[in-house]
C-alpha cells in the first residue's frame, strides 16, 4: 500500500478547531464557577468558627423512657473538669493517647487518609484495628463543636473544622484541648479529673501503668472503667502498651513488665440512691455512648425509648431480695451476687434486668462471663433432636472413660438404660457426654452459637472443642443475658431473636436517629423445639427444678458448676423467658447451693408476679413422629446410630457394654428403674454439677458438619 505523505492529507477547516476550543474554554469557566459557588455554599453551611476554643454547644439532658413511654431516667453530666496545661501532662500519657488514637498525629494536617483507608479496610474485611480512622483533631472537632449525627454533612463539617483547628493551633495546643475535653467515665472530663477520680492524684504524678490505663478508657468509659470491670481495663491497658511499644515510645520489656503491674485505685464515691432499673439504665447509657459518644448522651438531649417493662422490673428486683447474705469481700460488697434477665422471646425485647445487689456498677447480667454448668445441656439435647434423636431415645447410663477423664453423675451412681427425656429431667452427666461424643461436640457448639452464645474459644491450647463443654465446662463462660436469650429460641419455636433494649432514639429536635428492627434467624426446627420444651417441662414438673413450678405451663433447666461456684435456673413460658444466676464475684463456693434451690425459688417468685395478669396458655408446636428416629444409642463407637425401631426389632442391637454403650430400644427392653420411677413422678436427687475437667477429644471440623446457611 502506498504511504501517504502529509501533503496528500485533506485540509481541515480552521473554523471547526476554533469552535471546539471555544466550547471547551466555556465549559471550563462554567465548571470553575459552579465549583466556586458550591464550595462557597458548602463552606457557609459547614458552620466553621472564628474562635473555636470558646464555642461549645449548650448542653441538654437526655431522657430514657420505658416501653410505655414513661420517663425512668434523666441523664446529664455532673461535669468534673479541671483543665491543665500540656506541660503538666506526663509524656507517657501524651504518647499513650497518640499511640492508641492517632499514631500519625504529628505528621498529618488534621485528617489522615492512611487512617481512613485502614479503617475502611478493617470494616470491609471484618478485622479490628488498635487505632480508629478519625484523628485526634477530628475527635476534638466532633466532641467539642458538633452533634453526633451519623450523616455525611456532619462528617464534612468535622473535616472542615479539623482543618481549621490545624490552621489556628499548634499540635501541642490541639493535644491540650483534646486531653482536657475527653470523657473518662464516672463524670470525669479531662485527664486531671480522671487522674483524681481513679487514682487520687494529680495528672503530673501518674506513672506509665496509670497513663496506659487512662489512655484506654475513652474507647468505652464505662466498660473499661477499672472500678467497674478491672479485667477489661487491664486487657485494654495491654493494647495501649503494645501500641506504645510498636511506635517506639517504650521498649518491649517495659510494656511486658507494665502489663503485669497492678493499679491502686481510690475508693469510688458511694453510688447515688438509685431509682429503679439502675443496671438497665447504665447498660442503655453505655450502649448509647458507644454509638453516639458521651457528649451526645450527656449534653445533646437525646430521647431514648427502651424495652423495659417497669412492672416486670419491680418484680425482678423484689425477687432478687431472696439472695442469701454471705460474707463481705475485699471491695466491701456483700456476697454472693446475682443477676436476673427477662426477655420476650418473640421480639427480643429485654423486659427486666438486675445486675447485682444495686451497690455497685458492675452489671453481672451483661458483663459477667460465668460457667453455665448443666444449664448448657439443652444445646446438646437440641443438637441430638436435630439429628434424629427423640425424647424416648434410650442411652445407657453406665461408666465411661475419655482419656484420663471419667465423668460422673451427681450422686456417683449409674441408672442403666434411660431415655433422653429422663436425662434432661434428672440432669444426668454421663449420658449427656455420650450423646455429645456420638454427635461430635462441634454440633452443640454450633447450635449454641446460632442462638447467640458468642464467648466460645475454638482455637489455641485451651479451647471449648472437647467433651467437658457438654456439661458446661467452658473456657470463658457465658453471660446471663446471652444464655437467657439463647433459651428464648426454644420458646419461639426454634427461631432466635437477638436481644433488644432500645426501641427508638430521637435527637433534641425530634429527628429519629435509630429505630429497632428485630434480627432473627431459624436455628432448629419447630418440631425439635417442641420436643425439647416437652423435656424441659419435665424438669419443673418432676425433675431437678420442681421449686420453680409456677402452676402454669413452663419449661426450664437447672445449672450447677463443680464446687458450687455458680448456680443457675433458666426457664420460659410461651411468652417470657427469664434467667437467674447466683455466684460470688471472687468465684468462691456457694456452700452446696444448686440451681434447683435458690435460683429456682427466685425464678418462681419473679415469674409469678411478672405473669400475674397474663392468662396461662400451653406451648404449641409440631409433635409429629420422626419416621427415621433413633431408638437407642449404640455401644460400638465405630457403628452408626440406628435408623429406627424396625432395625431393633430385627435383632440388630449391639449387646456389648462399653465406655460409650447403651442397650435396649423403644419396646424391646424396659428402661431402668430410675426411668420408671421418673414416669411415676418421683423426684431424683439434686441436679448434677458440671465437671470442669477438660476431656480430650478429637476435634471435628468446624460446625460439626452443620451448614451455616441453615
Amino acid at each position: 500500500m502506498e504511504k501517504r505523505t502529509p501533503a496528500s492529507r485533506a485540509p481541515q477547516p480552521k473554523s471547526s478547531g476554533n469552535a471546539k476550543r471555544i466550547a471547551l474554554g466555556f465549559l471550563i469557566v462554567l465548571l470553575v464557577m459552579v465549583t466556586g459557588i458550591g464550595c462557597g455554599f458548602l463552606t457557609a453551611s459547614m458552620n466553621t468558627k472564628p474562635d473555636l476554643a470558646h464555642d461549645i454547644l449548650p448542653p441538654a439532658s437526655s431522657h430514657i423512657y420505658d416501653i410505655n413511654g414513661n420517663e425512668i431516667a434523666n441523664i446529664h453530666a455532673d461535669e468534673n473538669r479541671e483543665p491543665v496545661k500540656i506541660a503538666q501532662v506526663p509524656k507517657n500519657l501524651q504518647n499513650a493517647f497518640v499511640a492508641v488514637e492517632d499514631n500519625r498525629f504529628y505528621d498529618h494536617m488534621g485528617i489522615d487518609p492512611r487512617g481512613i483507608a485502614r479503617a475502611i479496610y478493617a470494616n470491609i474485611s471484618g478485622r479490628t484495628v488498635a487505632e480508629g480512622g478519625s484523628t485526634i483533631t477530628q475527635q476534638l472537632a466532633k466532641n467539642a463543636y458538633l452533634t453526633q449525627d451519623r450523616t455525611l454533612k456532619r462528617k464534612i463539617q468535622e473535616v472542615f473544622l479539623a482543618l481549621q483547628l490545624e490552621r489556628q493551633y499548634t499540635k501541642q495546643e490541639i493535644l491540650e484541648l483534646y486531653l482536657n475535653q475527653i470523657y473518662f467515665g464516672q463524670g470525669a472530663y479531662g485527664v486531671q479529673a480522671a487522674a483524681q477520680t481513679y487514682f487520687g492524684k494529680n495528672v503530673e504524678d501518674l506513672d506509665l501503668n496509670e497513663c496506659a490505663m487512662l489512655a484506654g478508657l475513652p474507647k468505652s468509659p464505662n466498660y473499661y472503667s477499672p472500678t467497674n470491670n478491672m479485667q477489661a481495663a487491664q486487657e485494654r491497658k495491654s493494647v495501649v502498651l503494645d501500641q506504645m511499644a510498636k511506635y517506639g515510645y517504650i521498649t518491649a520489656s517495659e510494656a511486658s513488665k507494665t502489663k503485669k503491674a497492678e493499679v491502686t485505685l481510690v475508693k469510688p464515691k458511694p453510688k447515688d440512691e438509685q431509682k429503679q432499673a439502675s443496671y438497665f439504665v447504665d447498660y442503655v447509657t453505655q450502649l448509647m455512648i458507644d454509638k453516639y459518644g458521651a457528649d451526645a448522651v450527656y449534653k445533646e438531649g437525646l430521647k431514648i425509648y427502651t424495652t423495659i417493662d417497669m412492672d416486670m422490673q419491680k418484680a425482678a428486683e423484689a425477687a432478687m431480695t431472696n439472695l442469701p447474705n454471705g460474707g463481705v469481700d475485699a471491695n466491701g460488697l456483700q456476697q454472693p451476687q446475682g443477676a436476673l434477665v427477662a426477655i420476650d422471646p418473640h421480639n427480643g425485647y429485654i423486659k427486666a434486668m438486675v445486675g447485682g445487689r444495686g451497690t455497685d456498677q458492675f452489671n453481672r447480667a451483661t458483663m459477667a462471663e460465668r460457667q453455665p454448668g448443666s444449664a448448657f445441656k439443652p444445646f446438646v439435647f437440641a443438637a441430638a433432636l436435630e439429628n434424629k434423636f427423640t425424647p424416648e431415645t434410650v442411652i445407657d447410663d453406665s461408666p465411661m472413660k475419655v482419656g484420663d477423664w471419667e465423668p460422673q453423675n451427681y450422686n456417683r451412681t449409674f441408672n442403666g438404660k434411660v431415655t433422653l427425656r429422663y436425662v434432661a429431667e434428672q440432669s444426668l452427666n454421663v449420658p449427656t457426654v455420650k450423646i455429645a461424643q456420638k454427635l461430635g461436640i462441634d454440633k452443640p457448639i454450633y447450635y449454641a452459637q446460632e442462638m447467640g452464645i458468642s464467648s466460645f474459644v475454638l482455637d489455641g491450647p485451651q479451647n471449648d472443642r472437647n467433651l467437658a463443654t457438654a456439661l458446661g465446662g467452658l473456657t470463658k463462660g457465658v453471660t446471663p443475658l446471652e444464655l437467657t436469650s439463647a433459651y428464648g429460641t426454644f420458646a419461639n419455636k426454634g427461631v432466635h431473636v437477638e436481644p433488644v433494649c432500645v426501641v427508638k432514639v430521637l435527637d433534641r429536635n425530634g429527628k429519629v436517629l435509630e429505630q429497632a428492627e428485630p434480627k432473627q434467624r431459624s436455628v432448629i426446627s419447630e418440631q425439635s423445639a417442641a420436643e425439647l420444651t416437652s423435656m424441659l417441662q419435665g424438669v419443673i414438673q418432676k425433675g431437678t427444678g420442681t421449686r420453680a413450678n409456677i402452676g402454669r405451663p413452663a419449661a426450664g433447666k437447672t445449672g450447677t458448676t463443680s464446687d458450687y461456684h455458680d448456680a443457675w435456673f433458666v426457664g420460659y413460658t410461651p411468652d417470657l423467658v427469664a434467667g437467674v444466676w447466683i455466684g460470688s464475684d471472687n468465684n468462691t463456693s456457694l456452700g452446696g447451693m444448686s440451681g434447683g434451690l435458690t435460683p429456682a425459688v427466685i425464678w418462681k417468685a419473679f415469674m409469678t408476679k411478672a405473669l400475674a395478669t397474663t392468662p396461662a396458655k400451653n406451648f404449641d408446636g409440631s409433635s409429629a413422629p420422626k419416621s427415621d428416629a433413633i431408638g437407642e444409642l449404640e455401644n460400638d463407637k465405630k457403628s452408626e446410630l440406628k435408623k429406627g425401631a424396625k432395625d431393633q426389632k430385627n435383632g440388630k442391637t449391639n449387646g456389648k457394654t462399653g465406655a460409650n454403650g447403651a442397650t435396649g430400644a423403644n419396646g424391646t427392653q424396659s428402661a431402668s428403674p430410675a426411668a420408671q420411677s421418673a414416669a411415676g413422678g418421683q423426684q431424683a436427687p439434686a441436679q448434677a454439677p458440671a465437671q470442669p475437667a477438660t476431656a480430650p477429644s478429637a476435634a471435628p471440623e468446624p460446625g460439626g458438619g452443620v451448614s451455616k446457611g441453615r
